[in-house]
């Protein structure tokens, strides 16, 4: 029998990961036209994928507290968060690349916006969609405002 809560659950979870994805678009849309590593496939990847352990781990929480081996369950959302950042840290780490020429480490901030993108998830699974709103907002900002700054310092 298929419980129609859980399927409105299921569904409004994945909405949530939807929006994720939309607003790390535009995160990776920015990256992408600058033609950095991490573009828009990979800023939305790790920004609904993040959105979606936050959002689904309620049902994990409770399958876990179901089952008939039930050890005490600490919960602690901040491990969860943890592991993400840990997750997405690996995967930034593989996009820097370091130069001989003049010892230049390149795509540093196309590493930080992969972590921001995930950040910007968690904040759709968390239900803050003024806050994950706002937050696309100030990496687009940031990235494209700085980057015509430095782009002025150089000339």
């Amino acid at each position: 029998m298929i419980d129609i809560n859980i399927l409105q659950q299921e569904l409004w979870i994945f909405i949530k990961v939807i929006f994720a994805a939309i607003l790390t678009a535009f995160v990776g849309y920015e990256r992408e036209k600058y033609k950095k590593p991490a573009g828009l496939k990979t800023n939305m990847i790790m920004g609904s994928i993040a959105c979606y352990f936050i959002a689904n781990s309620t049902f994990l929480i409770d399958w876990v507290s179901q089952t008939e081996n039930r050890i005490s369950l600490s919960t602690d959302p901040f491990r969860l968060i943890q592991a993400i950042v840990i997750g997405v840290s690996f995967i930034g780490a593989g996009t820097i690349l370091k130069s001989e020429e003049k010892n230049k480490v390149r795509y540093l901030t196309t590493a930080a916006t992969l972590l921001y993108s995930s950040g910007i998830g968690i904040s759709v699974a968390l239900e803050q969609y003024g806050l994950s709103i706002g937050l696309t907002l100030l990496i687009i900002g940031i990235n494209w405002v700085v980057n015509k700054f430095e782009s002025k310092i150089r000339e």
